[in-house]
C-alpha cells in the first residue's frame, strides 16, 4: 500500500469529495479515484459510500481514517526527524505570496534560495485574497496583517513602514501636499479586497490622529496594478515601502507627507500546523528576515526611511 494513497484517502475525508481532494493536492480526480480503489482492495473493504451527489464514510471508513491519520503523522515525524539531525534541507515548498510583493522581491529571493538549496522546489501560488489552508493548494502563506486565527501558526518576519508616494510629474502637475487633508484634492489609486475599497487612509502626527477619506478613479483588488498606476503618474499612492522599495530607490517615485506617518503595517510567515514547519521553511523564515532587513537599509541610507520606521 502506497503512502501516496493513503495520503489521498485522507484528503477525501477530509473534503468528502474526491474532486475536491485532487485539486488539493494537484492531481486528477482519476488519479484520485485509483489512488481509493487501491486502498480499498488491499483492505478489502469500502471506505466511502458514494453516490451521484454525496460521498461519506462508511462504518469501516470511520475506524480506518483516525488510525490511518496518526499512523501517518507518526512517519512524518520520523522522517523529519532523521532529516533535522543530517541537516537535510529539501521538499517542496507551496507558497502563497501577495502579488506586488511576489512578482517584484519574492520571486527573486526564491530564486536565491534555491540555489543555496538545491534540493528545495516551489511551487507559487500568487494572490493578494486570504488562503483557506484546507482548499487552496498551499502549505505556507506571506502575507500582510497579523494572523487572527488562533489555529495557524505564525511567524512575524518585519514591521513594514507604509509610505505615500507619487512621481515627479504627477505632483508638478497637481501640486505638492503638505498635509494630509491636502489629499482631498487628490486622486488616489485605491486598493481594492473582499469588495471593500480602502480610501480611508490613516496618519499619525504628535500622538494625533488624522483620517483622510480619498477621491478616487482608480481602485483594484491587484495590488501590483495601484503600484503601476502609480509610477505612471496616475495618481497618489499609499503602499508598503517593501512593495515600492525598487521605484523608490530608482526614484521612478518619490515619498511625501514624509513627517506624518501612514498605518504601518506587518509581514508575516503562517503555517496552517506544526507540520508544515519544516527545516527548509524556517531557513525560508530566517532569508526573508533578511532580505527584508537589507531592503530597508537601502532605503534608510537614501532618506526615504528613519530607523524609527522599521522598528
Amino acid at each position: 500500500m502506497l503512502l501516496e494513497d493513503l495520503n489521498v484517502i485522507l484528503k477525501v475525508a477530509e473534503f468528502r469529495s474526491i474532486t475536491a481532494a485532487a485539486e488539493s493536492l494537484d492531481m486528477r480526480t482519476a488519479t484520485a479515484s485509483a489512488a481509493i480503489k487501491r486502498v480499498e482492495r488491499a483492505l478489502g473493504v469500502e471506505l466511502f459510500i458514494r453516490t451521484t451527489r454525496h460521498l461519506r464514510l462508511s462504518v469501516a471508513g470511520e475506524k480506518y481514517i483516525p488510525n490511518c491519520e496518526q499512523a501517518l503523522q507518526m512517519l512524518n515525524l520520523a522522517k523529519q526527524s532523521v532529516k533535522d539531525d543530517l541537516d537535510v534541507i529539501d521538499g517542496e515548498l507551496r507558497i502563497s505570496v501577495p502579488s506586488d510583493l511576489g512578482r517584484n522581491l519574492i520571486l527573486p529571493w526564491l530564486d536565491e534560495f534555491m540555489d543555496e538549496h538545491a534540493g528545495v522546489s516551489v511551487k507559487v501560488h500568487i494572490s493578494d485574497s486570504n488562503i483557506d489552508f484546507y482548499r487552496d493548494p498551499v502549505d505556507i502563506a506571506l502575507r500582510y496583517g497579523t494572523p487572527n486565527d488562533a489555529n495557524l501558526y505564525g511567524f512575524k518576519i518585519c514591521n513594514v513602514p507604509r509610505v505615500i508616494c507619487a512621481t515627479t510629474e504627477y505632483l508638478e502637475n497637481h501640486g505638492l501636499p503638505t498635509h494630509p487633508n491636502d489629499l482631498t484634492s487628490h486622486n488616489g489609486l485605491l486598493y481594492q479586497l473582499h469588495d471593500i475599497i480602502h480610501d480611508v487612509w490613516q496618519f499619525s502626527y504628535q500622538e494625533k490622529s488624522i483620517k483622510v477619506k480619498m477621491q478616487s478613479n482608480r481602485a483594484s483588488n491587484d495590488a501590483e496594478l495601484v503600484r503601476r498606476w502609480c509610477v505612471n503618474g496616475k495618481g497618489i499612492a499609499a503602499k508598503s515601502s517593501l512593495d515600492m522599495s525598487n521605484d523608490l530607490l530608482n526614484e521612478r517615485i518619490v515619498p511625501i507627507l514624509s513627517e506624518f506617518v501612514a498605518k504601518p503595517k506587518e509581514l508575516w510567515l503562517i503555517c496552517p500546523s506544526r507540520q508544515t514547519i519544516t527545516p527548509a521553511v524556517r531557513l525560508l523564515r530566517e532569508h526573508l528576515k533578511i532580505k527584508c532587513a537589507e531592503i530597508f537599509t537601502q532605503l534608510i541610507n537614501k532618506g526615504i526611511l528613519t530607523k524609527a520606521d522599521v522598528k
